[in-house]
């Protein structure tokens, strides 16, 4: 077989795969641009000729109005980082669409190669399959100063984050970014928004073993309510950098501190679900996809988002992975619902688990994914984004959250 046939049997064995499973318009988009990849090597492919040809855009199409092709791109290799961490760990080609082109670039697998945050290690462009050795060091030498480079800005940047003039030094996002249009009712206001993280209540010793307390048979037991799950420290940490980003720090609180004379004077974020933010039992919360206890068959007991009014296509009921398998799956729900007065605002992010939680934070503090969002809910750069339920399917590997897909979601009346 030659190179040229390996990189598209490679190519439709991705698109055939369950991570691209449901995703008709990311398969499209991948066999697009490898065809244009191997057939026109070096050749640079333009965001315009993607939007007609691959998605039917007219030909007034505006790339700097209409931000679709650079977001599915962005789902794209979000979707080929997760093939290669679970269903293609063992494929020996690897396909990459580095960022600042539309170009795939193909290499073969060598021993110990790794996938990194910006892609595959030592890509090979389509035009150049092999790297030169003197090539290749100078690319490890350039590798080493970018990194030394950015960890002298992470270091300068924590030290400018301890003095109280730090945040005029930070890098400023554009005016109108999509972060800033999501995170604005939580930005404007004149106070900085309550975090209010899930902490469940247990029962038992700490040294001796705990478990979730029961109110049936464990009235009158000590408590303790200061544990909280690996993802919901991860999510405020997610939160603590973008406010960072955006100019504006956030208060911490844990749920089982937290009041309902809270609710009336702050805008508020809830982090986990209602099952162990109970908080979030008191105060109106979604109507579209229900936290629920699964009531019958096998999965009795189990914790489930519940799609009250399900369209095509939908499933009523999503419930993450089975406790007596490997946690690969989760569901989870980013809301943004009024306050009880109207001048403040909810946001709730919450999976089934955990690492749901986090996945739901991940994807409300990512560029590319709150740009879909935006896409999705028709709101312009200048807009105001109107309260919404979105329902996530969260994929996880290695009690990692490694890919966040939207398959619902809810508009509200305008606030």
């Amino acid at each position: 077989m030659t190179e040229r046939a390996q990189f598209v049997e490679q190519v439709e064995r991705v698109v055939s795969s369950h991570t691209l499973h449901g995703s008709d318009s990311l398969r499209k988009l991948l066999q697009y641009l490898s065809q244009q990849s191997l057939d026109h090597p070096g050749a640079p492919i333009k965001e315009h000729q993607i939007a007609t040809e691959v998605f039917g855009r007219p030909s007034d199409f505006d790339p700097q109005l209409d931000s679709l092709v650079r977001v599915q791109a962005g789902r794209l290799r979000t979707k080929l980082a997760a093939y290669y961490e679970s269903e293609g760990m063992e494929d020996q080609v690897l396909i990459d669409l580095p960022k600042g082109s539309y170009a795939l670039s193909f290499q073969h697998r060598r021993k110990g190669h790794k996938l990194h945050a910006n892609g595959w290690t030592d890509v090979v462009a389509p035009d150049a399959w092999l790297i030169p050795r003197k090539v290749g060091i100078l690319v490890l030498v350039l590798s080493i100063l970018v990194v030394a480079t950015f960890a002298v800005m992470a270091t300068t940047l924590l030290v400018n984050q301890k003095s109280p003039d730090s945040l005029v030094t930070r890098a400023a996002q554009p005016a109108n970014s999509a972060l800033e249009i999501f995170w604005k009712p939580f930005i404007s206001g004149p106070d900085e928004p309550w975090a209010v993280f899930s902490n469940g209540s247990f029962v038992g010793r700490p040294e001796t073993g705990l478990r979730y307390y029961d109110p049936h048979r464990d009235a009158g037991a000590p408590l303790w309510d200061h544990y909280t799950g690996v993802g919901e420290v991860l999510a405020v940490h997610s939160l603590d950098q973008v406010f960072g980003l955006l100019r504006r720090t956030i208060r911490v609180k844990r749920g089982s501190l937290f009041e309902l004379d809270d609710v009336k004077n702050n805008n508020l974020i809830f982090i986990g679900s209602p099952s162990e933010n109970l908080t979030l039992m008191d105060i109106p919360g979604t109507k579209e996809f229900v936290f629920r206890r699964v009531a019958t068959g096998p999965r009795k007991g189990d914790l489930a988002i519940v799609n009250v009014h399900p369209e095509a296509g939908e499933a009523e009921t999503n419930v993450a992975s089975p406790s007596n398998s490997p946690l690969t799956e989760d569901y989870a729900v980013v809301a943004r619902l009024p306050g009880l007065t109207p001048s403040r605002s909810v946001l709730i992010l919450a999976g089934t688990t955990t690492f749901g939680t986090q996945g739901a934070v991940e994807y409300a503090c990512r560029q590319n994914s709150v740009e879909e969002l935006l896409l999705r809910m028709s709101v312009s750069k200048t807009g105001d984004l109107n309260p919404f339920e979105a329902l996530l399917r969260v994929k996880i590997a290695r009690g990692v959250p490694v890919e966040t897909e939207l398959v619902a979601l809810r508009k509200h009346p305008p606030q």
